[in-house]
């Protein structure tokens, strides 16, 4: 496997390898911080990195048809060959996330199925039971193998519905599980990893096969204006997630009668805000240049390209730091 081949022209292996580390370096600093505030310290977590490191070895070598045995696997990770045969089937970390549960599947068709939508256009509430446009009948829509009953237990746990009598309101905008930490955790690693996932492709791929993956940044705004456009925000992906449901709904029926469903795809949104460091610059009148245009793909998404200043000096401007010879030594004796 020819690394070297996939660099930029007259940029070294160790010079890229050094801007990745950097790069990685500052992301890994709100995961570190989140980390340490649920008590996993460094001396947990650094041991922890062999196997993904090995995982991410071997998902490599798949990619590019190499031979999978310990030794390119050691020699790709940096990882010992002695901790990987330690490690065995361990090293495998979980490739894809899970499926979506039932209780979401039953919320986003609630949520965006036109027929369960009143004169406002909001999710009508649902009798517990009926033949039609009942709660029992979107959960049998939806799947035969859980009973609703116990599918809208789950769902008021969740805190997805209310329950009034024998009416089930949808009282949620989105499925974030109000309890169980372990539920927001694993939704918090598959919508980070797959953002993260289509900015390392674009980093890796030609222009033509790029992922979206842009974003828009204002620096220099007041605590009221960044709370109005997180509102905004959320009013922006409430009709993206609506109309984006509506068009994957329809593709996958039909893809799985077809017998063609070898893919999975996830469309996220997401927004952050932050005081700003005391040392940190703003430009007139305190929004970023990005934020005043369109984000541009070609700018968000474009590999690091080599720079002049990061190239070693040409052998020209090396030698013309040399002294001129002395031509009393070239003459021939007399």
């Amino acid at each position: 496997m020819d690394r070297a081949s996939n660099l930029p022209d007259g940029e070294p292996t160790e010079q890229r390898a050094r801007l990745v580390l950097r790069a990685a370096l500052a992301l890994l600093v709100p995961l570190a911080r989140w980390l340490v505030h649920n008590g996993v310290t460094y001396s947990s977590f650094a041991p922890a990195l062999k196997s993904v490191f090995v995982e991410a070895a071997r998902r490599e070598l798949a990619d590019s048809g190499g031979k999978l045995t310990d030794s390119a696997l050691s020699v790709l990770s940096g990882v010992h060959r002695r901790d990987i045969r330690a490690m065995g089937d361990a090293t495998h970390v979980q490739a894809q996330p899970k499926a979506p549960s039932v209780a979401s599947q039953v919320f986003t068709r609630w949520l965006t199925d036109a027929q369960l939508r009143d004169a406002h256009d909001q999710p009508m509430p649902l009798s517990k039971s009926g033949d039609a446009m009942s709660f029992d009948a979107l959960a049998r829509q939806v799947s035969s193998d859980v009973h609703p009953r116990t599918l809208l237990a789950e769902m008021q746990r969740l805190g997805l519905v209310r329950v009034d009598g024998d009416i089930v309101r949808l009282v949620a905008q989105a499925f974030v599980p109000q309890r169980g930490f372990d539920e927001t955790v694993e939704l918090f690693a598959a919508n980070a990893a797959d953002h993260l996932a289509a900015a390392a492709h674009n980093l890796r791929s030609d222009d033509g096969d790029k992922f979206l993956e842009q974003s828009v940044f204002a620096s220099g705004l007041s605590p009221r204006s960044t709370q109005q456009l997180g509102t905004l925000a959320r009013k922006l992906w409430r009709s993206a997630f609506q109309q984006m449901v509506r068009e994957a709904a329809p593709r996958y029926q039909h893809d799985s009668r077809a017998h063609e469903g070898s893919m999975r795809m996830r469309f996220g949104v997401y927004f952050y805000a932050e005081p700003l460091a005391a040392d940190t610059a703003t430009g007139a009148p305190g929004v970023h240049k990005a934020a005043q245009r369109p984000p541009t793909p070609m700018a968000a998404q474009r590999p690091p390209t080599p720079m002049a200043a990061q190239r070693p000096p040409a052998p020209k401007a090396a030698r013309a730091t040399r002294p001129p010879r002395k031509t009393r030594s070239a003459r021939a004796p007399r």
